[in-house]
């Protein structure tokens, strides 16, 4: 079996000269990649003791789903501003170029529950900061943060160097 960044396919000068681009639906159109995937990021929960698993719209939900069901965990969705139906709780956090706004439900977190987050990639770490925010302010406790993969030349894990921050691949670039 390949390596799970063997499945990530690198498109170059995408959305802009001088980036490469890293698409991970060629993971998940591969029935082994996603395998990798998903068993990765429960290998890195081993040992790690939590009851809820929080994902961001949209790719936080592809890969955070899978986790919690095989962890026989809870899952809650953070989306965008205005598409959650009952009271929610928002963050503003910046983007390259604007801001932008996040929501969870009031509910979904209890006091005192231990959380994870998953995602796909960390670039510059802006949504996840914002999500670790909401989660506290709810009275949850962020034990572990996973990524597919991580984007280490912006630098996003300075923002999250207070948690436990775990990625499947890392790209030194941008």
């Amino acid at each position: 079996m390949k390596k799970l960044e063997e499945y990530v396919r690198s498109i170059p000068d995408f959305p802009e000269p001088g980036i490469i681009f890293r698409d991970i639906t060629t993971i998940l159109q591969d029935a082994d990649g996603l395998h990798l995937a998903i068993d990765g990021i429960l290998d890195a929960l081993k040992g790690v003791e939590y009851d809820v698993v929080v994902g961001p719209e949209s790719r936080g939900f592809i890969f955070g789903v899978p986790v919690a069901y095989a962890a026989h965990k809870s899952f809650v969705p953070v989306r965008k501003k205005g598409k959650l139906p009952c009271e929610t709780i928002s963050a503003e956090y910046d983007l390259e170029y604007g801001s932008a706004v996040i929501e969870m439900h009031k509910d979904s977190i209890k006091p005192g529950q231990k959380v994870v987050i998953v995602d796909d990639l960390i670039a510059t770490g802006g949504t996840i900061e914002a999500i670790t925010g909401l989660i506290e302010q709810l009275g949850g406790e962020v034990v572990k943060i996973c990524f597919v993969m991580e984007l280490a030349g912006l630098k996003g894990r300075e923002k999250l160097k207070a948690y436990d921050v775990e990625s499947l691949i890392t790209y030194e670039g941008k």
